[in-house]
């Protein structure tokens, strides 16, 4: 291979996160020994990969890792979701962190924030799990035909209990209950209504939801994020623990819950969330491309 002077050569690749079988869950592209790369250099190299984020992994002086995240289109993404998840797990799979027997603590600086996340060898395959902050919540929103029209659904498709709300355990977005999974997936949001309406409830994002008081420890959702480029996402750690966190507050549920997500993209992805005493979102990871980037 014939380089030009002066590149740079780092190691990268893509992981399926939150998924069972390799091309399910949420894609993330990650790249390591990324502290000399600029923002400009990222924003391009996270263009490149197109994926819904790419993770740079960098040297911390507060935690043992940096994560720094970017959307295709360039927005930075600082909470702990799937791009914090799946640099972990991506880590550990290519042996950068040592062994992984029994449980492992390490911490990781995201934005402002340093969080914990743990790694756990089971039967063969490593999971993680990523602690976010505690909950915080908007109003609820009142404006319910609108807010059902730039959904693409009828205002009795949206349910009442608990009320649409922000609700932000990192980043803030828009929580949206439906009356079933066939509401869920007939969704059709219009770009310039919803983005609207994020802005004005200072959201980033909106995930809708379908669940039922008789199987209080499972959902069905989709997420959309137009603020950042992103229109629908496969696999939203940073809108499921939220969305767990919120459902406890009300006493919908208690401890656990496991969200289905990504069906309707053909990318079936499963969110386990528990909540004691902050919401924490664990799962697992396939890596289904390994290489070199050179620039």
């Amino acid at each position: 291979m014939s380089l030009q002077p002066n590149t740079t050569v780092l190691t990268a690749g893509l992981i399926d996160v939150f998924a069972d079988t390799s091309l399910s869950g949420n894609p993330l592209a990650v790249v390591e020994d990324a502290d000399g790369l600029s923002d400009t250099q990222m924003r391009r190299i996270a263009s490149e990969f197109n994926q819904a984020e790419t993770t740079f992994v960098m040297r911390s002086g507060r935690a043992d890792l940096k994560l720094r995240s970017f959307t295709a289109a360039g927005a930075e993404v600082v909470g702990a979701g799937h791009n914090a998840l799946g640099a972990w797990l991506w880590l550990a799979g290519e042996g950068k962190l040592g062994p992984i027997e029994g449980h492992h603590m390490f911490s990781q600086e995201i934005g402002d924030a340093v969080l914990p996340v743990g790694l756990r060898l089971i039967e063969g395959r490593i999971f993680g799990h990523v602690k976010q902050s505690a909950l915080t919540l908007g109003p609820p929103l009142t404006y319910i035909p609108r807010l059902a029209a730039a959904l693409g659904l009828a205002p009795e498709d949206l349910r009442s209990k608990p009320a649409p709300r922000v609700a932000d355990t990192g980043v803030p977005h828009l929580l949206v209950r439906l009356s079933d999974a066939a509401a869920v997936d007939r969704a059709e949001p219009a770009a310039k209504a919803l983005l609207k309406l994020l802005s004005e409830a200072g959201a980033e994002g909106c995930y809708v939801y379908a669940f039922e008081e008789s199987a209080p420890h499972s959902a069905y959702a989709r997420f959309f994020n137009p603020t950042v480029g992103l229109w629908e996402d496969a696999a939203t750690g940073t809108a499921a623990g939220p969305l767990g966190a919120y459902l406890e507050s009300e006493g919908l549920i208690e401890g656990t819950i496991e969200i289905e997500q990504g069906t309707k993209m053909g990318r079936r992805s499963i969110l386990r969330v528990s909540l004691a005493p902050e919401p924490e979102i664990s799962g697992a990871g396939i890596v289904v491309m390994r290489g070199k980037l050179s620039i």
